[in-house]
């Protein structure tokens, strides 16, 4: 008898409810609502159903999901399953505001989802929002949910990247506060996503031979070391560190002009030095499309471009175009990874 082809099999793609009190199931459950959507993939919803089920009836939206307990899930046969959390009861309705019940709700279902990708029974995991103060009220010591993921997947090299319109960008540092910077900023960290980034555009983007632009630090990328020598010490080592690995990276560009080459078409991607750098332009260019993606893990992982929304959630206020466009990119990319020749270290290392 002859075995499907693995790659012939439906994918599954997990989504983790985030924060049950913020916007997270008024999202999911609007960006699912689009049948089209539904007919690309399977798909498990970690969390609660209650405030899911909520969302939808202020939404007035028909059901087209099953709900089953969380260690049931995937058995169901249906092709959109809340894996329902039933035991982590929120004293009456959530609050909007952080607490740390939810923050550990929150990594309970992002938990469930890492076990199912670890043992290869979902595809890709598209995450939530997360209020990071529910977290560090819970006690749990990551900044968010791509140091979380690092962790929990054993992988060496994370890096946060953004896509949004015609940009793709790669972060050298994320949630680090500015001034800090200084004391974690070397040749590495900012080789690290050029490195990735390419590889990523390659593999995912079907990109050849990428073209990546590195933005500067400073004002006018330092003009020379008039304006802090950062370029000259840290960037352009790292340039010339891809280069020597035979990338396609150039700069240290002015961070004022960049971005608009890379949106005319001139650069495939782009690295940022930081945070702000990055999502400024992306949000401004994309602000309801914008995508999270974390390079460097052996799972695809996506995650809408905004947060819990304490202010607006509960109430059908929130547009879910970031969630939607994270939800197929996860499709999309996952059917990708799946075809590349698995290199070391990968998913098959991890499982038990």
């Amino acid at each position: 008898m002859t075995m499907p082809d693995e790659n012939s099999r439906p994918l599954t793609i997990g989504i983790t409810m985030g924060d049950p009190a913020g916007i997270g199931p008024e999202v999911i459950v609007k960006a699912l609502a689009d049948e089209s959507l539904r007919q690309r993939a399977r798909f498990i919803i970690y969390g609660l159903h209650e405030p899911f089920a909520y969302a939808a009836d202020m939404a007035e939206l028909q059901s087209f999901w099953s709900r089953a307990p969380h260690e049931e899930a995937l058995q169901a046969p249906d092709s959109v399953v809340v894996a329902d959390f039933d035991e982590l009861t929120l004293e009456g309705r959530p609050i909007r505001q952080p607490m740390a019940e939810q923050g550990r709700a929150s990594v309970r279902f992002l938990e469930q989802a890492v076990a199912d990708a670890r043992q290869g029974r979902i595809q890709a995991i598209v995450t939530g929002p997360i209020h990071k103060t529910a977290w560090k009220l819970a006690g749990i010591d990551y900044p968010g949910h791509t140091q979380f993921l690092g962790h929990r997947f054993h992988a060496r090299r994370v890096t946060m990247m953004f896509t949004g319109g015609p940009l793709r960008v790669a972060l050298a540092s994320d949630h680090e506060p500015l001034f800090e910077l200084r004391n974690s900023f070397t040749i590495g960290r900012v080789f690290q996503p050029i490195d990735l980034l390419h590889h990523a555009l390659q593999d995912w983007f079907n990109i050849a031979l990428p073209k990546i632009a590195v933005a500067g630090l400073n004002p006018h990328a330092g003009e020379n070391g008039q304006f802090g020598d950062e370029e000259i010490r840290v960037i352009q080592p790292a340039i010339d560190m891809a280069r020597h690995a035979e990338i396609r990276a150039e700069g240290p560009f002015p961070a004022d002009t960049v971005f608009c080459r890379a949106a005319q078409g001139e650069f495939d991607g782009v690295v940022a030095m930081y945070h702000d750098q990055a999502l400024i332009p992306v949000k401004l260019l994309a602000f309801d499309r914008a995508v999270n993606v974390t390079l460097g893990l052996p799972i695809i992982r996506t995650s809408p471009d905004h947060g819990t929304a304490y202010d607006i959630a509960g109430k059908n206020l929130a547009e879910p175009g970031s969630m939607k466009a994270a939800i197929k990119l996860a499709v999309e990319l996952a059917g990708k990874q799946r075809k590349l020749p698995s290199p070391s270290g990968t998913l098959e290392e991890l499982r038990d």
